[in-house]
């Protein structure tokens, strides 16, 4: 975990003590939070058409502590933020990194959770999460992703060629098929979403990704919304803070992982 975080929580919770309300001027009857369903096991779809996922059940509970209805709006990573400020929706759930350059754009939540950028390759390839290991092959992301931006920072001059897509799903389907030699996303996805599912049996972890000085992976996981909710925002943060007080984060998180996905130093350890 970032060392900034804990200090950062024990003040969420404090000004946490009580739902804001009084100096509030606008009444929220639902969320609508903005989802990327492509990439398990955070938010994807099930056979049946409905949203699952940790994400979205850290969105419902969100709204059950706010008592409010809570409504999920698929929308596709690379557009999600120009969606949001186009008021398609309220909030951005969908696994996004806090970054110097989103921050420019919209607002953050506290944390939610943290994993790294991690390499998936075929077993045995022996390819390593280096410009060096991976020039001349082709490693696909998705679209609008922090692994994106710094595949194609960091990679992409030095001869590696990236292919984007519009979801994850689309990225594995690709590294079944051959046409790619890698993929870069976050680690827990990947482990959980792939590399332990009967689809990824033969790929495994090349290594996690260097975090780099431009910043170009940020921080830690949060909800995005737009800059003038700051109502929204600080309900929402209650909200964060009511869960991690009364259980309710560690049981929906146990649901999903065997390890404390909201302690970063534990997620690097998952590769």
């Amino acid at each position: 975990m970032n060392k900034f975080i804990a200090p950062a929580l024990a003040a969420i919770f404090a000004l946490g003590a009580a739902l804001p309300q009084a100096a509030s001027a606008k009444t929220f009857k639902e969320i609508k939070f903005g989802v990327d369903a492509t990439y398990p096991p955070f938010e994807s779809l099930s056979p049946s058409g409905e949203f699952q996922g940790f994400d979205i059940d850290l969105g419902k509970a969100i709204c059950a502590e706010l008592k409010v209805k809570c409504v999920f709006v698929s929308q596709s990573f690379d557009g999600i933020i120009p969606a949001l400020q186009a008021r398609k929706f309220d909030a951005i759930l969908s696994s996004m990194t806090v970054t110097p350059e989103r921050a420019k754009q919209i607002a953050f939540s506290s944390e939610m959770y943290d994993e790294p950028t991690s390499l998936v390759v075929k077993k045995g390839s022996g390819l390593k999460p280096t410009a060096e290991s991976l020039k001349g092959k082709t490693v696909g992301v998705e679209a609008g992703t922090i692994q994106e931006t710094y595949a194609k920072t960091y990679w992409q001059p030095a001869g590696v060629k990236i292919v984007s897509y519009q979801g994850q799903d689309q990225v594995y389907a690709d590294l079944l098929s051959g046409r790619l030699d890698a993929s870069l996303q976050d680690s827990v996805e990947a482990d959980y979403g792939f590399l332990k599912t009967s689809k990824g049996a033969d790929y495994e972890f090349g290594g996690n990704a260097t975090y780099d000085p431009k910043d170009v992976l940020g921080s830690y996981i949060a909800i995005g919304v737009r800059k003038d909710e700051t109502e929204l925002l600080k309900k929402i943060d209650w909200a964060i803070a009511q869960m991690h007080k009364d259980g309710t984060y560690d049981k929906i998180q146990s649901k999903y992982f065997n390890f404390s996905i909201y302690n970063a130093e534990a997620a690097k350890q998952t590769p």
